[in-house]
């Protein structure tokens, strides 16, 4: 796909049925694993309040994942910005530039942008170690679920679905380049205080956004999330600073 694909238009909201769903069943796909990665997060802070201890809790997370991949295995037929024509090998060596260094970009940001006033809550981050010996196990699990499992959760709802949702509710009409300055707004705005870090996020969901309007690709945003989760990984372990997990 270019920048400006004519197989996409901005539908008429009123064109709709009234009687239309909400969400129709290509929302759902989109939304439905993200959902599950957020009730995950819910459960995992209830058993936290209720005395659960962190150690009890660190396999929450590789359970999450896991209930995230099959998901996004038993939709994947029915994405169709996921398809080979849209797939990463079809990048163009711009565009790939374009995303490697987004990704490295908003990495640094992501580190520098954690002064207090820049943070939601009190963020325990995720721990690995048992007994004060790092669990390489869990690393290596947190690490795979961070750079090849959420980027690709996270991108299909916020930039797929909710982006183009807000600019028109039959949102696989909608052209990436198209959805105009409200879409962009909104959706970063919320994907900045879906984490701890918001401003930090919301650096992010706008660099990932643009990415995904300049190129109207989804691997374009999917590739430099990817890059960012993975590096963050490896410099939280190099450095022992688990609350940015």
């Amino acid at each position: 796909m270019t920048e400006h694909d004519d197989r996409y238009a901005v539908p008429s909201a009123a064109a709709l049925p009234a009687d239309a769903p909400m969400f129709n069943r290509a929302a759902w796909i989109r939304i439905l694993p993200f959902a599950a990665y957020l009730a995950f997060i819910v459960i995992g802070d209830v058993l936290e309040r209720i005395g659960m201890s962190q150690d009890a809790l660190v396999w929450l997370y590789p359970a999450k994942i896991a209930v995230v991949t099959v998901l996004l295995a038993l939709f994947w037929r029915q994405y169709e910005e996921l398809r080979f024509s849209s797939s990463p090998f079809r990048l163009s060596p711009a565009a790939i530039l374009a995303a490697l260094a987004v990704g490295v970009v908003v990495l640094v940001l992501w580190i520098q942008l954690s002064s207090g006033w820049m943070v939601v809550g009190s963020p325990a981050g995720y721990d690995p170690r048992t007994d004060g010996r790092i669990d390489w196990l869990l690393v290596t699990i947190r690490i795979a679920g961070a750079a090849l499992v959420v980027p690709v959760m996270e991108e299909l709802f916020w930039r797929s679905f909710l982006m183009r949702w807000i600019a028109a509710p039959d949102f696989q009409a909608v052209a990436p380049s198209r959805v105009g300055l409200k879409s962009f707004v909104i959706t970063v705005v919320l994907f900045g205080f879906e984490h701890n870090l918001w401003l930090a996020g919301i650096v992010a969901g706008a660099a990932y956004s643009l990415l995904y309007m300049r190129y109207c690709n989804l691997w374009s945003p999917i590739l430099a999330h990817a890059v960012t989760n993975g590096l963050l990984g490896l410099w939280v372990v190099r450095t022992g600073s688990w609350s940015f997990w």
